[in-house]
């Protein structure tokens, strides 16, 4: 069993910053690609920033300058700081990493339980 533990949501005015942390915990072998992705009221799940183990980095283009993400591959978490946070920044952040299990096994997705993120006018 993995799990993605997901924690640092919260509310915060317009302008400020915030810091998202998630954790995979269980029985894990490898893990390549870790991302975040967000979901606000009404609108569909999109990508914010995804880092390969290697450190290459994506973002979204309206995330590039204010967000960055990091990891850790010896402890297997993800972070994402958020800086100049915008109203349209609300949403519920979800934490996702391409897992293999064994090194047999083939990686596939999982996810984290989501966190809200609240930015204020």
């Amino acid at each position: 069993q993995v799990q993605l533990v997901e924690s640092g949501g919260g509310l915060v005015q317009t302008g400020g910053s915030l810091r998202l942390s998630c954790a995979a915990r269980g029985s894990i072998f490898w893990i390549n690609i870790m991302g975040w992705y967000r979901q606000a009221p009404g609108k569909q799940r999109e990508m914010v920033a995804t880092i390969t183990r290697n450190g290459n980095t994506n973002y979204a283009d309206s995330m590039k300058g204010r967000f960055t993400i990091s990891r850790d591959n010896a402890g297997n978490t993800v972070d994402l700081q958020m800086n100049s946070l915008k109203p349209e920044d609300t949403a519920v952040y979800y934490c996702n990493a391409e897992v293999q299990r064994t090194v047999l096994s083939e990686p596939r997705p999982y996810w984290g339980q989501g966190t809200q993120v609240t930015v204020s006018s």
